[in-house]
């Protein structure tokens, strides 16, 4: 970083029109490095702006902040856009103009209707300060004098400064600068101006008026005027006019090739996708990692920004080491396109999709044969973990995996067994573990081998829960209605038959089952009798029915379950689609579609319900996992899932904000077996069944809005099983 330190001086450290070193020189090298700019000045004028517009660009860019102090006399376009009136026309397409350099350059260097909105902007954001004052309450202020900082030094100048275009392109001008390293006399006169300027500037000098708006003098014509004055409105000046013209346009003609080179270096260089940086939890998660020796999980709620943490970890890396490689691991086509877009906004300019019908294997190859000639080059792959399972790609992978960061993401898919049979065989140095749910229900053996792989275990090297995502307003409000269904009579009895049949391997003493296979098939019959009971589809209806009376029926998501059932033909059908079909009839205008691996353009399905084209959109697993759809405002949750995770993820599509989301709603439909309350074995099985229910449902009720209109359905069942509600939520 470039610094004043940097700046190769005049010998004298004097400025001057009729000298080797003109004053525009010292404008253009110093201007772009400073953070802030003091400026105590005879005139100013906007003007003066568009000679220096690539160098206050910069300066502006980087965030920088300037006060002038300035005399009473303005001219008319600056009294009526700085003075009078503040006002921005389009402030959101200023804040495009200053995310971008070189719009906001073009903007700076010529009068328009967007030039003047620029300055306004730092005006209502306090970077830009202009207090007009007189000199003993009658004469106009002649002190001329700026004072800059580059983040290190100070920098004070003293001489004839006008801020105004002619003072920049022709008129007789000269100061001196002081530095803190040329002497302790200038360090003692840096020490006295700022503390004179701080002083002015917070109206506090005795020798200075402050004068109200009404006072301020309008130049409108040159007629009467004197030479001074006159400058003020001469802005027709070209770089063709004027004694120093040559100089002039030697030093700008140098500028703009700077800048072109400043252009190119944030066209290629990785940053931060907001201005405002990464935010405090994200520099934790990755002091944190970096604590953890580069290894890790990131346990984060949905919606709390996963990607840009551990993102915002690999450009840590490159700030340090001066390249970027990483190797990003996702379970879905859907997410491998989102992750192209995260790495994009980060500008990681050089991306290879691994997976969903790319020809990958041609350039991974040639990438690494050059990596194992030394060049080793910028990379970031993105891969499915179908992708990453293929010998071929493995095969290529390990010549080059020592050198890459490995960010998992959806990180519970690595405990499958095809995915960590490939684990074992990995040497990976760097690495980040990205989901809300790590566990792997049923699978122990599963969870413990990804928490190996991250060396890491509960809990885990940072965590941020939905508690603590709702509390900071990373995730909208919602409200929640657990609705209760009951199974049919044909349901319940082939449940309770098969629950008989579990009673032989259940350990009463401990409450679980005994290691059995039979164990699973008899769980697996069960679940599914939950899973498609046949009432839901009624409840449904009613749901919906329910949403149209409040004219809430749009936006909304509808998680069906999978699989197949008999229709009233007795033909074996999709559940999802007699779902679609009641819908249809019981409702025949309102717009919908579902999103299945079957389904063609899925962006597209998705861009039509962000839009409102589509109504209720269905879905049974593809929207489990990661896609972004924060425009959803109901969710229908028909699809009775024993897996925490699934109902995390799913509950996660809801919650991620929206500027025209005030809360989300989300019905869930919960089904209870309708056994006798008695104190006999199979009571005891039911208990430990609907108690495992109510940890997935208790929890996310009471971090809701309407908790205590939820929490009475909730209590009314503890009370069939002798479960205390309380209870369950505290110990979760």
């Amino acid at each position: 970083m470039t610094i004043f330190r940097d700046i190769n001086f005049p010998p004298t450290y004097k400025y001057s029109s009729d000298s080797e070193h003109i004053p525009l020189e010292f404008y253009e090298e110093t201007f772009p490095i400073s953070k802030s700019i003091d400026l105590l000045l005879g005139y100013f004028s906007s003007n003066a702006i568009k000679v220096l517009s690539k160098s206050l660009a910069e300066f502006i860019y980087g965030g920088g902040k300037i006060r002038i102090v300035t005399n009473h006399i303005y001219s008319l376009s600056d009294y009526r856009n700085l003075i009078e009136n503040t006002s921005l026309s389009n402030e959101d397409k200023v804040i495009d103009i200053f995310s971008d350099l070189e719009e906001l350059e073009k903007n700076l260097s010529q009068e328009g209707k967007h030039f003047f909105d620029c300055l306004k902007y730092l005006l209502n954001n306090d970077r830009l300060e202009i207090v007009p004052v007189k000199f003993n309450g009658v004469d106009l202020s002649h002190c001329k004098k700026m004072i800059l900082f580059d983040g290190q030094d100070y920098l004070t100048t003293e001489g004839s400064i006008n801020f105004t275009l002619p003072a920049l392109l022709k008129n007789a001008e000269s100061f001196q600068v002081n530095a803190p390293w040329i002497s302790d006399v200038s360090k003692a006169i840096i020490k006295d101006e700022r503390k004179k300027f701080d002083l002015i500037i917070n109206r506090e000098h005795t020798s200075y008026s402050y004068i109200a708006r009404e006072e301020i003098e309008v130049i409108i014509n040159k007629i009467g005027q004197n030479k001074d004055i006159v400058d003020l409105l001469d802005d027709s000046l070209s770089l063709s006019n004027g004694r120093y013209s040559d100089k002039v346009r030697k030093i700008i003609h140098k500028k703009r090739e700077r800048f072109k080179e400043k252009l190119h270096k944030i066209a290629t260089t990785p940053r931060f996708p907001f201005t405002q940086g990464p935010r405090d939890y994200q520099k934790d998660a990755y002091n944190a990692w970096v604590e953890n020796n580069y290894s890790g999980v990131f346990a984060m709620a949905t919606g709390t920004g996963k990607t840009i943490t551990s993102l915002n970890c690999l450009l840590n890396l490159y700030s340090k080491k001066n390249f970027y490689r990483a190797l990003i691991l996702v379970p879905s086509i859907a997410l491998l396109n989102q992750w192209e877009d995260e790495v994009k906004s980060f500008n990681f300019r050089n991306i290879l999709k691994v997976g969903g019908g790319n020809n990958w294997e041609k350039d991974l190859a040639n990438y690494c044969s050059n990596f194992s000639w030394g060049l080793k080059e910028d990379l970031v792959i993105i891969s499915t973990y179908g992708s990453f399972t293929l010998d071929r790609f493995q095969k290529l992978y390990k010549k080059v995996q020592n050198e890459f960061l490995l960010i998992a993401d959806e990180a519970h898919n690595m405990g499958a067994n095809n995915i960590k049979s490939k684990l074992t065989n990995l040497d990976i140095k760097k690495k980040i573990g990205l989901s809300a749910t790590f566990k792997r229900i049923y699978d122990p053996e599963g969870t413990l081998a990804i928490d190996g792989f991250f060396n890491d275990s509960p809990p885990y090297t940072y965590n941020f829960s939905m508690e603590k995502a709702l509390e900071l307003g990373f995730l909208t409000g919602y409200k929640y209605y657990p609705i209760i269904v009951e199974l049919t009579e044909q349901e319940l009895e082939e449940y309770t038959i098969i629950s008989k049949r579990l009673l032989k391997y259940f350990d009463f003493k401990n409450g679980v089952f005994r290691d059995d296979p039979m164990v699973e098939i008899l769980l697996l019959r069960r679940k599914n009798i939950i899973h498609k009971a046949h009432n839901k589809i009624d409840l449904f209806s009613s749901i919906v029915e329910e949403l149209r009376k409040t004219n809430k029926d749009k936006y909304v998501f509808a998680y069906i379950p999978e699989g197949y059932t008999n229709n009233e033909e007795g033909e074996s059908t999709k559940i999802l689609n007699e779902y679609l079909k009641r819908v249809h009839k019981d409702f025949p205008d309102i717009k919908m579609n579902s999103y299945t691996s079957e389904d063609q353009d899925l962006g597209d399905i998705l861009k039509g319900f962000e839009e409102g084209k589509i109504e209720i959109l269905f879905a049974m697993k593809m929207l489990d996992e990661g896609v972004d759809v924060p425009r959803a405002e109901v969710g229908i949750f028909a699809s009775s899932t024993g897996n925490p995770r699934q109902f995390i993820q799913r509950r996660g599509r809801l919650l991620r904000k929206h500027k025209d989301k005030t809360y989300a709603t989300i019905y869930d439909m919960v089904v209870i077996p309708k056994l006798e309350e008695q104190a006999d074995e199979l009571f005891s099985i039911g208990r430990n069944l609907v108690k495992n229910e109510l940890n997935r449902v208790a929890y996310f009720s009471s971090l809701s809005m309407n908790f205590y209109d939820s929490k009475e359905t909730l209590i009314n069942v503890c009370r069939k099983y002798n479960l205390d509600l309380d209870t369950i939520i505290n110990e979760l």
